[in-house]
């Protein structure tokens, strides 16, 4: 726990690389479409809860194996945004499943620490282009549920997206009270 503390506060961070192919806008809605380059990703996926209890279940574990409870014992330093995947009913309304995704910084890509949790694995990813909604505050699943809308209705008619998964992000500790950046991505189909 102190080991996944410190990184957190202490630990170096490193934005998870993607370059901006475009940005759009529809009447009150600002988005940018991107490439996010792949790799290998620490993952945590949790079935039958709510997200924002699967969150609070798959969260520390991910922190933890990034603050040092590896086979290795070494803490990796963060990347962002941490993200993870919801799976909309036709409704719109999230299924109770999530999957957490956790860029391995550069540094380690190439030989990642094993986790030392068998829930966690290590998947390798390939690049995936967005479309990238932001906004703040402490976000919770309505929030995301919200502004997913958001997106797909000002996408429409000028993109195509996946209807059956999107991610969601945040980019700061569960610590910092104000100026928290959270994004929803759509993902290009």
């Amino acid at each position: 726990m102190l080991g996944m503390i410190k990184n957190s506060l202490f630990g170096s961070v490193e934005t998870w690389p993607w370059q901006v192919l475009s940005k759009g806008g529809k009447e009150d809605v600002s988005f940018e479409e991107r490439t996010c380059e792949g790799g290998r990703f620490a993952t945590v996926e949790v079935t039958d809860k709510p997200v924002d209890e699967a969150l609070r279940e798959a969260m520390p574990k991910v922190m933890k194996y990034v603050g040092g409870t590896n086979d290795k014992g070494i803490g990796m330093g963060m990347t962002v945004p941490i993200s993870f995947a919801v799976f909309p009913g036709d409704d719109g309304s999230l299924q109770k499943k999530l999957k957490v995704w956790f860029r391995i910084p550069n540094q380690f890509q190439s030989n990642p620490p094993v986790p030392t949790d068998d829930s966690i694995k290590i998947e390798e990813r390939e690049s995936i282009t967005v479309y990238s909604l932001q906004f703040g505050g402490y976000a919770k699943e309505a929030d995301y549920v919200a502004h997913a809308a958001q997106l797909r209705t000002a996408l429409e008619g000028t993109a195509s997206c996946r209807s059956d998964v999107y991610f969601c992000t945040g980019y700061d500790p569960p610590m910092k009270p104000y100026g928290r950046r959270n994004e929803v991505w759509l993902v290009k189909a």
